[in-house]
């Protein structure tokens, strides 16, 4: 017989506006100790010193992290100019200066080569895995290695304001994308050195900043109201996906595991791909529809 999981069952998400200074899984732990949730989880990690956007599922809505996770991001940073920091942030020792500053001119004429599919670095201090260890672990007990570039994608960059000592950017890019890597990358462009003074997450997928709440809100509003009535549906990071309405018995079937026909469904011209399976406004199933069956992947206690 399972053991009953500790603490309240609440299923859906809460985007919180990460505090600056606060790690993600320090954000998850204070969310988990406000709410007593049974399961807690994040979806896309911020910097300790980043600000902003950071989705936080509770209960069934932590199988669906990938889908939101796979979601395009938008971001608010300031490149400061003339110095090179160890972790690429102003949380690092200085490591190298210049006395070159850009010029506006400058910086525009540099910023279509950082548009598209790019190759970046990740920075040293990441949690990128080397051999099983984490890159910001092997960085702190000053050991080498060596990080393989990869392939990301800038939808759009376009600089807000600029200073001699600093620029600051908007950015709209793929999962993977190191802000960090990218302020560091511009600065060599442009002939001098540069780290991340100011980071904000402003978008991830479907969650904007007009979607977050602060930890301190939270703590304020669980006084006075239960989360349930303002928590999202577990659904909401699941909008590209398409419906598929069965009968209770068919979903009922899904649910405890079992295959449905092709030809049992209600249409027989249903591509192939990923399919959420719905009893009313109730998530059962996230399923993958193959030639012949339509199989459960991801099933809901909702």
């Amino acid at each position: 017989m399972a053991r009953k999981r500790k603490g309240n069952k609440i299923d859906g998400w809460l985007v919180i506006d990460k505090p600056y200074g606060m790690g993600s899984t320090r954000v998850v732990g204070k969310c988990r100790f406000l709410t007593k949730a049974q399961k807690v989880g994040h979806a896309g990690t911020l910097d300790p010193l980043a600000t902003g956007v950071l989705p936080i599922a509770f209960g069934e809505a932590t199988k669906t992290i990938p889908y939101i996770m796979d979601a395009e991001k938008t971001y608010q940073f300031t490149v400061t100019w003339g110095e090179s920091r160890l972790t690429d942030d102003a949380e690092g020792e200085v490591s190298e200066r210049s006395e070159n500053r850009p010029v506006r001119e400058e910086i525009l004429r540099i910023l279509p080569e950082f548009l598209g599919k790019i190759k970046q670095t990740p920075p040293a201090f990441s949690a990128i895995k080397i051999n099983g260890e984490r890159a910001y672990d092997l960085a702190r007990a000053g050991k080498s290695f060596e990080i393989k570039d990869r392939e990301v994608e800038v939808y759009a960059l376009k600089i807000l304001d600029s200073t001699m000592e600093a620029a600051t950017f908007e950015m709209r890019c793929s999962k993977g994308t190191y802000v960090r890597s990218l302020g560091r990358d511009m600065a060599l462009k442009l002939g001098t050195f540069g780290y991340i003074s100011m980071l904000r997450r402003t978008k991830v997928g479907m969650f904007g900043l007009d979607s977050t709440i602060s930890l301190v809100k939270l703590e304020e509003l669980l006084h006075s109201a239960p989360l349930e009535e303002w928590i999202l549906n577990v659904v909401t990071v699941l909008g590209d996906i398409l419906a598929l309405a069965l009968t209770k018995e068919q979903a009922e079937f899904l649910k405890n595991g079992g295959f449905i026909s092709r030809e049992s469904l209600p249409s027989s011209s249903l591509a192939g791909g990923t399919y959420k399976v719905m009893l009313g406004e109730k998530l059962i199933a996230l399923c993958e529809l193959d030639e012949n069956y339509l199989k459960p992947v991801r099933v809901f206690d909702l």
